[in-house]
């Protein structure tokens, strides 16, 4: 679309060189804003992330070594077995997290248990996950739907094997500081298996998950830390859950259990106070920007009024209201600008009355030439016939060919004063049906007395079937005969000029050619023209009279020319097929 007014070109002139920094500050600042936001987010949430991760490996860490304690002080004592029952069964009442701790001997009998009847507890038989020196087995949910994992120490006596410490543990307490970390409303935590297997979780929506020991490998971060199992460092994503809605999660590893932390927020809600301060900063943006274009608008409009003013003063001028005038008076260059204009509209007048006065001597000088040109021959050879005519010593034969010569200068001086009268008031055409066969041959044999006079020969050619079309003879000779005249006149001795008639679909076609100078091509434009001629002298009225007969005729006449080759005149008029114009016209 363009940009038409030169307000709306002010006001973008202005945004450009005002606005748009503050776009362009605006939109850095809405990325910094977005970037910074997340990268705080993030940060903080990992933050969280790495904190549970370290209360947990402390929390594990800390019971292990508690049963590591303990082994400490049941090998190399000398203890008797109803004293390690009693340490154990104190044991348990004391760190309630331990539900049994079972002391077997090398074979795997028991040899003392806080347990009243037979051990749950059993020797491990493959190599577990080893913290700190305490074989810790897989964690597994108990028949109250509580996570619990197994602890056992290999005892030594003297360098010796001297049985195993096995304890049940009970991970409650973990769940608990899960069960603790919120990030806003809507943030969780959950602790994963390194076989992907789900531990904990904080959303109460899906404790259900644990208890069905859900796998979920295929959760983004899972995936993510497990792609990276020797980078420990906390790793963030932007995700869609299973529920469809977006995920910003961070995860951090527990190296020495394996374990990962992760912690989930939606990213709604993550970034709600970034949004809301995201769309207040562009409201301010959007409010000052309409401020200022609406501004600039209103000062462009008040700057530019004297162009616009000057604008329209000037579409009148180019109208024709020459006596437009304008008033501007703003006391600056819009004022001198103005007064110009107006210097400028009262020497145009002036210079129009000059033209006019110049075009009118100057037609007059051509008419008057024109006239001169086209009478003086004519009236030359009536007085020297008349005068020839009144002597009594010429023959009959003389005096019948002074006489024809009179006629016929009497016929080409009323046809020189119908061209003009038909200049000043068109004569009305009467349409009958006629024959262009019959009507152009008629012209063609009276013009060529004239072709052999200059040396010029005439030919034509005549097309086959129906060729009527609906139009005056007596003006359509006139056509023939200018077209026919002037290109004897435009052809030098020895050439020709060539009259065809032809049907051209539901038109009929009559051509005039000639092999004569040739119209030069700036001038073709103008030969239909009143007073127009290339001839050297004349009035140049016969082509215009020509073009409006032919016009009236619902005709069109066009023109072919070459310089050095001749000049071709195509007249074209609609058919009459109908049998009764055929036969009228025969």
């Amino acid at each position: 679309m363009k940009i038409r007014h030169i307000s709306t070109r002010f006001a973008l002139l202005l945004a450009v060189s005002a606005v748009v920094p503050l776009l362009v500050y605006g939109f850095v600042s809405i990325l910094s804003l977005q970037r910074g936001t997340r990268d705080s987010i993030v940060s903080g949430n990992l933050n969280v992330a790495t904190r549970a991760a370290e209360e947990i490996r402390r929390y594990v860490s800390t019971n292990a070594e508690l049963l590591k304690a303990l082994a400490a002080d049941l090998q190399n004592t000398g203890l008797q077995q109803w004293q390690q029952d009693r340490i154990l069964k104190n044991y348990v009442l004391q760190f309630r997290e331990f539900r049994e701790i079972t002391l077997f001997d090398e074979a795997g009998a028991v040899i003392a248990s806080s347990r009243v009847g037979p051990p749950r507890v059993q020797i491990p038989k493959t190599t577990p996950l080893m913290l700190s020196g305490v074989a810790m087995s897989p964690i597994r949910v108990d028949d109250d739907l509580l996570p619990t994992t197994t602890f056992a120490i290999h005892l030594t006596r003297l360098g010796e094997s001297a049985g195993w410490l096995v304890g049940e543990f009970a991970l409650e307490e973990m769940w608990r500081m899960v069960d603790q970390i919120r990030i806003g409303t809507h943030g969780f935590a959950m602790v994963v298996a390194p076989d992907g297997q789900l531990l904990a979780h904080g959303d109460p929506n899906k404790k259900a998950l644990v208890a069905q020991a859900r796998n979920v490998l295929d959760h983004p971060l899972v995936s993510a830390v497990r792609a990276a199992q020797q980078d420990e460092a906390p790793v963030s994503r932007e995700y869609v859950n299973e529920d469809g809605s977006g995920e910003l999660g961070v995860a951090a590893r527990i190296a020495a259990l394996g374990w990962t932390v992760i912690v989930e927020q939606p990213t709604r809600e993550a970034y709600a106070n970034a949004a809301a301060l995201q769309r207040q900063l562009v409201v301010a943006i959007l409010v000052v920007l309409l401020g200022m274009i609406s501004l600039g608008y209103l000062f462009g409009r008040g700057f530019i009024r004297p162009i616009l003013t000057l604008k329209r003063a000037t579409r009148d001028v180019a109208a024709g209201q020459l006596d437009t005038r304008v008033d501007i008076r703003t006391g600056d260059e819009f004022s001198d600008l103005g007064d110009s204009f107006n210097t400028m509209a009262d020497r145009l007048i002036q210079l129009q009355e000059d033209v006019k006065r110049q075009e009118r001597h100057a037609m007059f000088g051509r008419i008057a030439a024109g006239l001169v040109h086209d009478l003086a021959h004519p009236i030359q050879n009536i007085g020297n016939s008349a005068r020839l005519l009144l002597r009594a010593d010429e023959d009959p034969e003389s005096r019948e060919m002074f006489r024809r010569t009179i006629d016929r200068e009497l016929a080409t001086l009323k046809r020189f004063l119908d061209d003009l009268r038909n200049v000043v008031k068109p004569q009305p055409i009467e349409r009958f049906a006629m024959d262009i066969n019959g009507s152009v041959a008629e012209i063609v044999e009276s013009m060529r007395a004239e072709g052999e006079r200059t040396g010029v020969s005439i030919e034509a050619s005549y097309g086959r079937g129906p060729m009527v079309i609906e139009g005056d003879r007596f003006a359509l000779g006139r056509v023939y005969r200018n077209l026919i005249t002037n290109a004897i006149q435009a052809t030098a001795a020895g050439g020709r000029v060539a009259i065809t008639t032809a049907r051209a679909g539901n038109r009929v076609e009559i051509r005039v050619s000639d092999t004569g100078t040739g119209i030069p091509p700036e001038r073709l434009s103008a030969i239909f023209d009143d007073f127009m001629t290339t001839k050297r002298r004349g009035l140049g009225l016969g082509l215009a009279i020509s073009k409006r007969i032919v016009e009236q005729l619902d005709g069109t006449i066009e023109v072919e020319s070459q310089v050095g080759q001749g000049t071709a005149f195509t007249l074209r008029f609609p058919a009459r097929d109908d049998l009764s114009a055929q036969e009228v016209a025969s």
